[in-house]
């Protein structure tokens, strides 16, 4: 066990909830935060925020808890995310800006008020949850693939950054995982227009592997880049978990 604290966004999410109960699992002290109520069954010995982390005066909040809190963190793991899945003719100035806020503005921000914490207890660790499409992409959903971009390139320069003081910064890049926020973009219509379940069954067939995967997966993902002692020469770098969709070739 452990009397390590981390500070997780997106926490009532898919990845974001497998990610608690993952490192709570393991001894951790858990701050979550989210816009949507987790429900019942946090980690008793953590704190819940609920909040929006695409409102900066929000942010500000989140951190004065954390502060009132714990004296220190050990790990950052910027998760929340937002995605509009339409043609970029369509999307709006607002919509743009919705998912820029949500998913890169917020992470510089978050980064900025978790610093102090994080050298206060002599380094640690920042996972940026990316994702594939900051790579390989497809159509109708370029704002999600220009922020995850922007947190790849993010990644890497608060990792130069921050590395004199013992701060590791990564991101990891999962590919289709079965959240709440993969089967609502199902409905671009890329993977067949049946039900949700062909609709995943057709979504498999594209990964190497075979398979959808797993919020829990992801969160053993996330788990070895913020533990120090499993990830400790890794820094600036960006870590695929995709069941091999990124390597096979779009033309095989």
């Amino acid at each position: 066990m452990t009397n390590k604290t981390i500070l997780i966004t997106g926490a009532a999410g898919g990845i974001g909830r497998a990610t608690v109960n993952l490192f709570s699992s393991h001894g951790w002290q858990v701050i979550g935060v989210d816009r949507n109520n987790f429900g019942n069954h946090f980690p008793e010995n953590g704190l819940f925020i609920q909040s929006d982390i695409a409102r900066p005066e929000d942010m500000e909040t989140i951190f004065e808890k954390a502060k009132g809190f714990t004296k220190s963190l050990d790990a950052l793991v910027n998760n929340a995310a937002l995605q509009v899945a339409k043609p970029l003719i369509e999307t709006t100035v607002e919509e743009w800006d919705a998912v820029m806020a949500a998913n890169l503005r917020s992470v510089f921000i978050s980064v900025k008020l978790a610093y102090p914490l994080l050298k206060s207890g002599n380094g640690g660790a920042i996972v940026n949850v990316s994702s594939v499409h900051a790579v390989q992409t497809s159509a109708n959903i370029a704002a999600y693939a220009a922020s995850k971009g922007g947190l790849l390139a993010l990644t890497r320069a608060m990792a130069i950054e921050f590395a004199p003081d013992n701060i590791r910064v990564n991101a990891i890049l999962p590919g289709a995982v079965d959240t709440p926020m993969l089967r609502a973009g199902l409905s671009r219509g890329h993977v067949g227009s049946g039900n949700m379940q062909e609709r995943l069954d057709n979504l498999a067939k594209k990964t190497v592997n075979g398979k959808v995967g797993t919020p829990e997966e992801i969160a053993k993902a996330i788990y070895f880049l913020a533990d120090n002692e499993q990830s400790s020469f890794m820094t600036g770098q960006a870590m695929i978990v995709d069941g091999g969709a990124t390597a096979r070739l779009s033309t095989e």
